[in-house]
């Protein structure tokens, strides 16, 4: 099995945890997450930790093993502390404001971009150029995060674009006279 396979997930306070059967389910302070397991993984909870374990020793369980680990350990996370993406916004013009349910975004087009949040997910602007994706899945904070920046990657010139705050944009020199 792998390192990530022998690692136990550690049960926050504040966070329960349920098995039944294939199914894992999570709740605490952030919101509520459900996870189906494989079926050649069998996890156990042992004094407020889980331990997952091949049912089988075939090569598809010890590989699904670390995998459903990983999953659990961020349905975890997401319940307790929740997960959040930081998106800026480059270019003049440019700006973001978020209104109820619905993300206002001015791109430079000749329209203004109308982006429908999705149920679970909370979308703050502290400023024009700021936004904050937070949520309790870190796969559907992720995909709303990449939405957003699809309507205006950055490009490679001056780099003017929706990015993530932690996004190094590679420049491209000017074409030469």
């Amino acid at each position: 099995m792998s390192r990530v396979a022998n690692s136990p997930v550690k049960i926050p306070k504040g966070v329960t945890v349920t098995v039944e059967g294939n199914t894992i389910k999570a709740k605490g302070p952030k919101g509520e997450g459900v996870q189906v397991l494989h079926d050649d993984v069998v996890v156990r909870e042992e004094d407020g930790t889980l331990v997952f374990g091949p049912r089988d020793e075939h090569v598809e369980g010890l590989a699904m093993v670390g995998t459903m680990r990983a999953l659990t350990q961020n349905l975890v996370t997401g319940v307790s502390t929740g997960y959040e993406k930081k998106l800026e916004l480059v270019g003049v013009g440019y700006r973001a404001q978020a209104q109820g349910k619905v993300l206002n975004l001015t791109l430079g087009f000749s329209h203004p971009v109308e982006y429908a949040v999705p149920e679970g997910i909370t979308i703050e602007t502290p400023s024009q150029t700021e936004v904050l994706v937070k949520g309790a899945d870190l796969q559907q904070v992720g995909q709303v995060a990449a939405e957003i920046r699809a309507y205006r990657p950055p490009e490679p010139y001056k780099g003017k674009g929706v990015k993530y705050a932690n996004e190094r944009i590679i420049r491209k020199e000017a074409k030469k006279k």
